[in-house]
This record gives structure tokens, sequence and C-alpha cells, in this order.
């Protein structure tokens, strides 16, 4: 069984047992906590999608970790003008461990 799950403005393709990284979601490790704004449920041929949204589908997941991802790095540069500009960025991520997806 699967699901397409929205968090943090993406949707991602999970399924029970599976560890995501998704945006930064504001609780404490260890904690579970529960996405109910599940797109699609799926299982073998059997597929259910909501409009917008599947009514009364949960999926549970628990949070591993919280860290950072690598170095997105930004080079801007203007030929010929003397301008370079050097900026890097490393985004927040949240590691959740899928656990049941109820229907």
């Amino acid at each position: 069984m699967y699901a397409v799950i929205k968090t943090g403005g993406k949707q991602y393709r999970v399924a029970s047992g599976e560890k995501i990284k998704v945006e930064q979601i504001a609780a404490d490790v260890g904690q579970e906590i529960v996405l109910d704004q599940v797109l699609a449920v799926g299982n073998g041929g059997d597929l259910k999608i909501g409009s917008p949204l599947v009514s009364g589908a949960t999926v549970k997941a628990t949070i591993v970790a919280h860290g950072k991802h690598d170095k997105v790095r930004i080079f801007k540069m203007r030929r010929r003008k003397h301008y370079q500009k050097r900026q890097g960025h490393r985004q927040q991520f949240t590691e959740l461990q899928i656990g049941a997806i109820a229907l």
C-alpha cells in the first residue's frame, strides 16, 4: 500500500516502512505525527484519488532526525563588468519514518 502526501509545499509518494526527508516540521525527535493531506492512496491495481484530498485518509509517521542538507552554492557574475557574487545556502529538513497508512 502506498500514498501520495503533501507537506511543505511538495508531494511525496510514500509506503509503510520508508524514510523520507521533508521540509522542517516543528516537532521533537521521536514524536509521532499524523499527515492528513493525502492526495491519493493505492493498493496494487486499486487507486483512490481525492479531489483534492482523500477524505478520512491519514498517514502516521515518526520523526527520526532533524538536520541540514548539503550546501547549495550560488554564483552570480556579469561578464566584463568586474562583478562576482558568491553565496551559499543549507536548507533544513526533517527525516520521517513512515508508519501506518489508514483509509
